[in-house]
C-alpha cells in the first residue's frame, strides 16, 4: 500500500511538474510574440528625434500628433485606405465563407454521378498559385472595364478551395446526414435547410473560416496592386508600399509607426471578435469522426 502511495505521488508530482514546465513555455512564447506589437505602438508614441535616438520601453507623449500628422498626410490617405481594405476584406470574408459552406454542403448531402470528379477537381485548383493566373486575370478584367473597381477583388473569393475543403473536412466531422433528412421529412425546402440548420452548426468553422479570409484579403497587396491604380481607391497595403518611393530622410518615423500600427489595429479588432471560436473550430475540422 504504502508503495502504490508513492508511486501515486511520484506520478502527480511528475505531471504537475509538466504543467508547470508547459504553462512557463508557453507563457514565454506568448512574451516573445506580443512583444513586437507592443514595441510597434510604444513607436507609434514617439517623435521622430526620440525614435533617432534608440530603442525604450517606454511609451512616449506624441501619439495624438503622430495621429494627426498620419490623418492630415494627403499623399497617403489613410482613412479612405482604411475603409476601402474594411469594405473589400468584410465583402471576401462573408463571401468566401458562405459560398464554400454551400458548396461543401453540396458534395457533403447529395449523390450525383460527378461527385468525385468535381471535389478532386476543386481540390487541384488549390495546386495552382494566384501569379500564374495573373495576366490572364488582368486581361479580363481590362476586357470588361473593371480596372480601378473593387468587384475583381471581391467576386474570384467565392470560389476558395482551400475555405471549402476545410468546411467539408468540418462536416464530415460534426453534421450527419440524418439531422439533413429530418429537416427535409419536416417540410424544409433545400435553401432553408441550408440557412437556418446547417449554417448555425458549422458556426465556429465559419468564424475560423472569416478570421483567415479577412486577414488574408486585409494584407493582401498583388492583386489589387494589379486592379487599383486611384490613390482614392488603394487599400492600406498599396499605400504602405507607397513609402518605398519616398525619400526616407524626410520621413517623420514617429508618422510611419502609426501608420503601420494603424493599419494593423483593425485585424486585431476583428480577430478578438472571433477568436473565442478559433480553437474548437480547428480541432473539429481537422478530425474526422
Amino acid at each position: 500500500m504504502a508503495r502504490a502511495k508513492n508511486q501515486n505521488f511520484s506520478k502527480g508530482a511528475s505531471l504537475h511538474a509538466r504543467r508547470v514546465i508547459a504553462y512557463i513555455v508557453l507563457i514565454f512564447l506568448t512574451i516573445i510574440c506580443l512583444f513586437w506589437f507592443y514595441l510597434l505602438f510604444v513607436n507609434a508614441t514617439r517623435s521622430n528625434g526620440e525614435l533617432k535616438r534608440g530603442f525604450t520601453l517606454l511609451p512616449s507623449k506624441y501619439f495624438v500628433r503622430n495621429f494627426k500628422m498620419l490623418l492630415n498626410n494627403k499623399e497617403l490617405p489613410m482613412i479612405r485606405g482604411l475603409l476601402n481594405s474594411a469594405f473589400i476584406s468584410i465583402c471576401c470574408a462573408g463571401l468566401c465563407t458562405y459560398f464554400s459552406t454551400m458548396t461543401a454542403y453540396a458534395i457533403h448531402a447529395y449523390d450525383f454521378k460527378a461527385k468525385k470528379i468535381m471535389y478532386t477537381f476543386i481540390l487541384a485548383v488549390m495546386m495552382i498559385p494566384t501569379q500564374v493566373t495573373a495576366l490572364g486575370f488582368i486581361d479580363l478584367i481590362r476586357n470588361m472595364g473593371l480596372e480601378d473597381s473593387f468587384i475583381p477583388l471581391i467576386v474570384p473569393t467565392i470560389a476558395a478551395p482551400v475555405t471549402f475543403f476545410y468546411m467539408k473536412q468540418y462536416m464530415d466531422s460534426t453534421l450527419p446526414l440524418a439531422i439533413i433528412e429530418a429537416a427535409r421529412i419536416d417540410g424544409a425546402g433545400e435553401f432553408r435547410t441550408f440557412n437556418q440548420v446547417i449554417l448555425p452548426i458549422m458556426k465556429p468553422a465559419i468564424a475560423v473560416q472569416a478570421i483567415f479570409t479577412f486577414v488574408s484579403s486585409w494584407n493582401n497587396y498583388f492583386t489589387p496592386a494589379l486592379v487599383l491604380h486611384d490613390l482614392n481607391k488603394m487599400t492600406l497595403p498599396i499605400l504602405l508600399a507607397r513609402l518605398r518611393s519616398f525619400e526616407w530622410s524626410k520621413l517623420d518615423m514617429g508618422m510611419i509607426y502609426m501608420m503601420i500600427a494603424f493599419s494593423i489595429f483593425p485585424v486585431i479588432v476583428f480577430y478578438l471578435c472571433l477568436s473565442r471560436f478559433i480553437v474548437g473550430g480547428v480541432a473539429m475540422g481537422s478530425v474526422k469522426g
